[in-house]
């Protein structure tokens, strides 16, 4: 068994006061005047509910139909100025800032490493870990580059959080979040619960040394590996806006080495396609010294080997999968999304604490959903709830009937859906089989949890 992580609530703003309450019609419909027949009576109720599942979307789904569902996602209770900045840069966000504090803070560590080692060369990754930790604290670029120009050992905490990497390059201590739907299908921030997790002390491995002899040419360039298109691409738009301003703030004092850093994009896709390899071939002919990505854990695994053979640091602001923890990576594979099995233990407490005794999980065939998954069983298992069914699907399916009909044979009292983008035909696919969040408690994962759910949901995609 894996140690229990200690956890503890770091904030909860505007605490429900109650149960978020399902609609599926208007109750403030004027009701029928009082000389109108019993047949005008029906046809008008006909119409008025034709009318009010219209316009809640999402075919027999309709009206509020995510209201109440819960989940977890790595986020702090981000600082309003970075929010308003990460909208400056991408207007469109609609509210959406999954990743994007990570992202940018993936730039910052990778630059104060490099002013830190002087030089763009292989040798800057084994300062990556250095300044997230034992060092005078800094929490932002500028105050960090001055004392790594003065030669000072940092500790970097930065908009994601403390980070504190450990000598395997992933972080120590982390923020999770617990987010609610509204009735308007969106997530209403204002019960956002954050969770302090952290990892137990054997968690906090040795340095692993950086392997190669990839030289710099005193021009620091970074390139991204990020879900434009694919499963995850509403991931793509806050990490995109994250890295962009990271690389305005580090060029506006100064750069790497007396010039500017330099930014070649790139889109991940997923698993489905070869655009991540493609991508991973253009920026090592470009020459890039780190690539920030990809998103998704299994598109990573698919040019892990290839990046860190060229002796170019790859860094994620997303992977969660512990696969990586481990990972064979030559000391040149970072992240600053924490291990799934801090999402799990948290999503896992939490579950058990709003009283569910029996759960079912629905869970995406994958690097991703699979390893979640088992922390989150024994993340319940070990708070006093029990995983009756378990269910995997592929995410290219054309119906998910099946999946969901076995969920439902077992009659849980809550049901945690692990996936992606497939969630929302998931979760309508649960609401006509009767174990919807209008019926049942239902939980998502960081994979699913946001507004770009509740759009494509009444767009019935």
């Amino acid at each position: 068994m894996t140690a229990r992580h200690p956890l503890w609530r770091v904030l909860a703003l505007f605490a429900a006061l109650s149960m978020v309450a399902a609609a599926c019609g208007d109750d403030d419909e004027e009701a029928a005047s009082t000389d109108t027949t019993e047949s005008d009576t029906t046809e008008s109720e006909s119409e008025e509910s034709t009318e009010s599942e219209s316009e809640g979307g999402g075919g027999a789904a309709g009206g509020a139909s995510l209201a109440g569902m819960r989940g977890s996602l790595p986020l702090l209770d981000l600082p309003s100025d970075f929010v308003d900045r990460l909208d400056e840069i991408d207007p469109d966000l609609g509210g959406t800032y999954n990743y994007g504090a990570e992202s940018y803070d993936a730039v910052v560590v990778i630059t104060l490493a490099a002013i830190t080692a002087g030089t763009d060369g292989v040798e800057y990754a084994n300062e990556i870990n250095e300044v997230t930790r034992n060092g005078e604290k800094c929490t932002d670029f500028a105050a960090c580059r001055a004392l790594a120009e003065a030669g000072t050992d940092l500790d970097y905490d930065g908009v994601s959080g403390p980070m504190e990497f450990s000598g395997n390059g992933e972080p120590t201590e982390a923020s999770i979040a617990i987010q609610t739907f509204g009735e308007d299908n969106r997530i209403d921030t204002s019960l956002d619960e954050f969770i302090l997790a952290t990892a137990p002390p054997e968690s906090d491995v040795p340095q692993v040394p950086a392997t190669g002899t990839r030289a710099g040419d005193g021009i620091l360039k970074i390139g991204t590996l990020l879900p434009e298109t694919g499963s995850l691409a509403f991931l793509g738009p806050p990490e995109i806006a994250g890295v962009q301003l990271a690389v305005n703030d580090v060029n506006e004092t100064g750069g790497f080495n007396g010039q500017d850093v330099q930014l070649s994009t790139g889109d991940s896709g997923d698993t489905s396609t070869d655009i991540a390899n493609q991508t991973v071939d253009r920026l090592l002919g470009e020459n890039v010294d780190a690539i920030i990505g990809a998103a998704s854990s299994g598109v990573s695994l698919t040019v892990i080997d290839k990046i860190t053979s060229a002796g170019i640091v790859q860094f994620s602001p997303a992977n969660t999968s512990p696969a990586f923890s481990t990972y064979d990576d030559k000391g040149l594979y970072f992240r600053n999304a924490p291990s799934d099995i801090l999402q799990g233990n948290v999503l896992g407490e939490v579950i058990a604490e709003d009283g569910n005794a029996t759960v079912g999980l629905i869970v995406l065939d994958d690097p991703y959903g699979g390893p979640l998954a088992d922390q989150l069983t024994e993340s319940l298992e070990g708070s006093g709830s029990e995983v009756v069914v378990r269910v995997t699907y592929d995410p290219q399916a054309t119906s998910f009937d099946a999946e969901v009909g076995q969920l439902a044979a077992e009659d849980a009292d809550a049901y945690v859906v692990i996936g992606f983008n497939e969630s929302s035909r998931i979760l309508t696919t649960m609401i006509e089989q009767g174990i919807g969040p209008q019926d049942k408690m239902v939980y998502g994962v960081d994979g699913n949890m946001g507004n770009a759910l509740g759009e494509d949901f009444e767009a019935g995609e």
